[in-house]
């Protein structure tokens, strides 16, 4: 059975809350997301390259990841981390530098149990417009690809051990 990626979007609130299951330690998914040679191999839609320009997985830190088109168009995305707990917890914002001004939180949790990972990240804009721009620019689908990516990282470490 193939893990499916839950998008709730609530009525009237300004957020998001995406749920996946993950057949990986919550440390091996916790890296993944703070790890900058691991970002490019799963981070945004398959058609795009990810390139990690900053990484400072850190209270504090910043981050900032450019996605390149096969076309030459270009997206970045940047942040901050305000809260890093490893293998439980990321707490940081994020901004696409196509429309400045709009930055969102993103808060990511990870619970293991079995050998196991629900990753659950609540995304909290600073309005219900913006979080419906963002819903509707795209980002099911490009979440759902980074979530399926994520997953075939996982499934190839777990069968080839060291990849």
């Amino acid at each position: 059975m193939t893990p499916e990626t839950t998008f709730d979007v609530p009525a009237s609130r300004q957020e998001v809350i995406i749920t996946r299951l993950f057949r990986a330690s919550a440390q091996r998914v916790f890296a993944a997301h703070t790890d900058a040679e691991l970002i490019p191999r799963w981070w945004g839609p398959r058609y795009l390259t990810t390139t990690v320009d900053v990484l400072e997985a850190t209270p504090g830190g910043q981050w900032r990841f450019v996605q390149t088109a096969p076309d030459g168009d270009v997206h970045a995305f940047h942040g901050y981390f305000h809260l890093v707990v490893s293998a439980r917890r990321l707490v940081s914002t994020f901004e696409y530098e196509g429309t400045p001004g709009h930055v969102l939180l993103n808060d990511l949790r990870l619970d293991e149990e079995s050998g196991q990972t629900r990753l659950v990240q609540k995304s909290i804009y600073l309005s219900v417009a913006d979080r419906d721009a963002m819903v509707q620019g795209g980002m099911r689908d490009g979440l759902e690809q980074s979530m399926e990516r994520l997953d075939e990282l996982f499934e190839l470490a777990h069968e080839h051990p060291g990849a």
